[in-house]
Parts: C-alpha cells; sequence; structure tokens
C-alpha cells in the first residue's frame, strides 16, 4: 500500500506543467536593442534641416521635404524701369519699409490687369527695400511658394518664425477653383488662428482677381446654396485678410510708350524715336493689348534684331 501511494504521488508529480520563465527574466543583449533603436530611426521621417537663411536673399520653398532652396540671382526688374504704376509702386515701397523696420505693416494684395508688372513689383520692391536699409537693420528676405502649396503654409510659418530675419512671403498668380478649399489654410495663417502671422513674416499675393476667386464660382454659390450670403461672404473674406489692396489697371497709349523709352534708354539700343513709336504701336496692336510685359517683349525682339544684348 505504501508503494502505490509513492508511485501515485510521484506519477502526480510528472504530470505537472513545467514551470515557463516570464519575458521579463529573460536578458537582451545591448546589441540588439541597438538594432531595434536603428530601425525605428530609419522608419522615422527625417527632420528637416535647419535652413542657412545667410547665403542668400531669396528662396523658393518646396514642401516635399520643408526645403528653402536658395535663389542665389532673383529675375527682377530694375525699380526704375517699372512706369505707370507711380502711386501703387510708392504704397508698396513704403510698406514694405516699414515692415522691414520692425513697424507695423500689412499683408499685401496685388490685383488687375495682366502684364502690368504686379509680381515684378513685389521682387523690386525687396530689392530696393534692402538696398536702402543697408547695414542699418536685419537682411529682409524674400520667400516664394507656390500656389499649389498654400496648403503647407503652416509649416513654412514654423520653420521662420525663431530666425532672426524678417521675411515677404510671395505667392504669385494667386487664384481658387471651386472645388478648391485650400483658402482655408491661407485664412487661418494671414488671420484667425491661434498662432496668427508670425511677427517677422508678412504676406504679398499677385491676382488678376480681386477676390481671388471667379466670378461664376460667386453666381453658382447664389444659385445652390440655402443661404447663398454666408457661403458667399466665407468666399470673399479671403481677400479682406490683406489689408493693403493695390490695383493695376490697364496702360494708356502714351504710358505704353514711356515704358518701351524706358527700356530702350536703359540698355542704349540705337534706333529713332519715330521709328521705334511706330514699332512698337504695331506690336502692340498684333498682340491685342497694352503692358508692361507686352513692351518688354518688343524691346527684346528690338534689341535682338539690332543685335544689341541685354
Amino acid at each position: 500500500m505504501a508503494k502505490s501511494k509513492s508511485k501515485s504521488k510521484s506519477s502526480s508529480k510528472s504530470k505537472s506543467p513545467p514551470k515557463t520563465r516570464s519575458a521579463g527574466s529573460i536578458p537582451i543583449r545591448p546589441d540588439v536593442l541597438e538594432r531595434i533603436a536603428a530601425g525605428l530611426e530609419r522608419l522615422s521621417p527625417a527632420r528637416p534641416a535647419e535652413p542657412d537663411f545667410d547665403i542668400a536673399d531669396a528662396f523658393v520653398w518646396h514642401p516635399k521635404n520643408s526645403h528653402l532652396a536658395p535663389v542665389p540671382r532673383v529675375n527682377r526688374v530694375d525699380m526704375a524701369l517699372l512706369k505707370g504704376i507711380d502711386r501703387v509702386r510708392d504704397t508698396l515701397v513704403e510698406n514694405t519699409e516699414r515692415f522691414a523696420r520692425g513697424l507695423p505693416a500689412n499683408n499685401a494684395l496685388l490685383w488687375g490687369a495682366r502684364g502690368m508688372g504686379k509680381s515684378s513689383l513685389v521682387k523690386a520692391s525687396h530689392a530696393g527695400v534692402n538696398a536702402m536699409l543697408g547695414n542699418k537693420g536685419a537682411k529682409l528676405k524674400l520667400v516664394e511658394i507656390h500656389r499649389e502649396d498654400i496648403e503647407s503654409l503652416p509649416d513654412l510659418m514654423a520653420l521662420v518664425r525663431p530666425a532672426p530675419y524678417r521675411f515677404i512671403v510671395f505667392c504669385d498668380d494667386l487664384s481658387f477653383d471651386t472645388e478648391d478649399t485650400s483658402y482655408k489654410s491661407l485664412k487661418a495663417v494671414l488671420e484667425g488662428g491661434i498662432e496668427g502671422r508670425p511677427e517677422n513674416v508678412i504676406f504679398y499675393a499677385t491676382s488678376n482677381r480681386r477676390h481671388l476667386m471667379s466670378r461664376d464660382m460667386m453666381e453658382n454659390e447664389r444659385s445652390t446654396a440655402i443661404n447663398p450670403g454666408e457661403t458667399v461672404e466665407e468666399k470673399v473674406s479671403l481677400s479682406d485678410r490683406f489689408g493693403l489692396w493695390l490695383g493695376f489697371h490697364r496702360c494708356s497709349q502714351d504710358e505704353f510708350l514711356d515704358m518701351v523709352q524706358g527700356y530702350v534708354s536703359h540698355f542704349k539700343i540705337p534706333i529713332a524715336g519715330d521709328d521705334m513709336r511706330r514699332e512698337a504701336l504695331e506690336w502692340a496692336t498684333t498682340r491685342g493689348s497694352r503692358s508692361g510685359r507686352v513692351a518688354w517683349q518688343y524691346v527684346q525682339d528690338l534689341a535682338g534684331r539690332l543685335g544689341v544684348k541685354l
């Protein structure tokens, strides 16, 4: 009987499941931890490199990798060659100078007729104010953001906010189509967001449309919306974020000829005044418009024919 009892006890002991060690008690080698950390580091997105604002006065924003590409030589026209826009020129230069000096200034919307020097004036104002201030203040930087990258504007603001410089963020030919909602990102950055526009940033935009949206869009909203007035107000309120509206209108014949004469004199192109006048008017007639762009195109053709380098 004693033997049978001992056998049953031994059999019951043999049938019990083996004890397992908890995972916390298993030692992990340091080299394994290093490989895990390196793998996680490779999977995480790379941090954007800190931009070097000392290497240039102008940059182009590339949102894909949060990169500001320096522009060593800006494609700009000398301020003295911009004719027929004296009033808006003086207003924008004054606004830009106040901003560069650290004084209050407004976002600016340059709207109106095509080819009348809207984007040229922005670039010329940037260069002119930098030359005017010299070493008296911090250099003013020009950053161009493309129309299709407007939604990345908050990322750009976060990048330039801590920089010890002042920035003109410039968007050329800004407008929005029917299904485009990216204008809401712009509204929040200009005014309305809890962070607001950085103190060292001002926004300049050019557009052929005063309210940045086509008339058809607004008429469609009026005809289809439950409360058409509110919907139109939401879209029009974007242009209200620009405290400075500068209108560019079609030039007269005399202003057009002054533009041509300014280029001819500046580049010392040898042509008689009567011949220049006749050719320039014929050129404008074939293009169907008179503007600074058309004047420059004629001067390029004239210089090419006469063998003068611009």
